[in-house]
């Protein structure tokens, strides 16, 4: 990383992304994600944590950037975030029972803990901001279980139930009011290999799911060409590289 005026240091990027995450979510929800009494000026004061933070790190990783600018955008692209969670948060209470209030899913559920953390991530990785977004997800990986791409994209209305397991690879599609459980695969076949002998890299590798699709513990869907159509159901421990239409149920045999 030549040419920076401040040499962080990897590991010391990873401790930045960490508190910059849980910067990030305290502005969102600081009720649940701050330290309690919450002022009227926790969201300030996350804001200017936040925003030094991201001026630190952001020349380090990309030299070329116009920090100013990202940091402007990350910070005020937190309220569309918040407005997208706030829908796998409903989802989340409307899909299981057990749920006692949104408080709860906030605080205990892993599937938020990993979603809430890759949305962040997701808006940083397109705006082609190295490293930071897979430090984010990576860190959700490791305190959930849930491996989701920062690449990916998701819509509204997503549910993990119980998640530990879940893969959802870089160019996978989800669409909205979509529920996964425990050890769902959204991956790669086989990958071509280029003339260099290497994996080809920035390809369509993973499949797409489309509107108010539930799938089942175990399942494995595997394809960039592999779609599943709106409305359907894929069973637990189903291995499907192959598309399925719309108001579809495809059960192991």
């Amino acid at each position: 990383m030549e040419g920076n005026s401040k040499y962080i240091g990897f590991s010391g990027l990873k401790d930045q992304v960490v508190t910059l995450l849980r910067r990030l979510r305290s502005i969102m929800y600081p009720e649940i994600f701050e330290e309690c009494p919450c002022t009227a000026t926790t969201v300030i004061e996350s804001s200017l944590e936040a925003e030094k933070i991201l001026n630190e790190i952001i020349p380090w990783v990309k030299p070329d950037a116009d920090t100013p600018a990202i940091t402007k955008d990350i910070l005020e692209g937190l309220d569309g975030i918040r407005d997208i969670l706030d829908t796998d948060i409903q989802a989340a209470y409307d899909g299981d029972p057990a749920a006692k209030d949104k408080t709860e899913i906030m605080l205990a559920y892993p599937g938020f803990e990993a979603v809430s953390i890759f949305r962040i991530a997701h808006m940083i990785y397109k705006m082609e901001i190295p490293y930071i977004p897979r430090i984010m997800t990576e860190l959700a990986h490791s305190h959930t279980g849930i491996d989701i791409h920062p690449g990916a994209t998701i819509g509204r209305y997503f549910f993990i139930d119980h998640g530990t397991g879940v893969v959802i690879g870089e160019t996978t599609v989800i669409g909205e009011h979509v529920k996964l459980y425990q050890g769902v695969t959204l991956g790669a076949k086989s990958f071509p290999i280029g003339e260099d002998g290497n994996p080809v890299k920035g390809i369509d590798r993973h499949p797409k799911i489309g509107n108010n699709v539930v799938i089942y513990s175990g399942a494995t869907i595997l394809g960039g060409d592999t779609h599943i159509g709106d409305n359907s159901t894929i069973g637990g421990n189903v291995w499907l590289t192959h598309s399925v239409p719309e108001n579809s149920t495809i059960l192991r045999n």
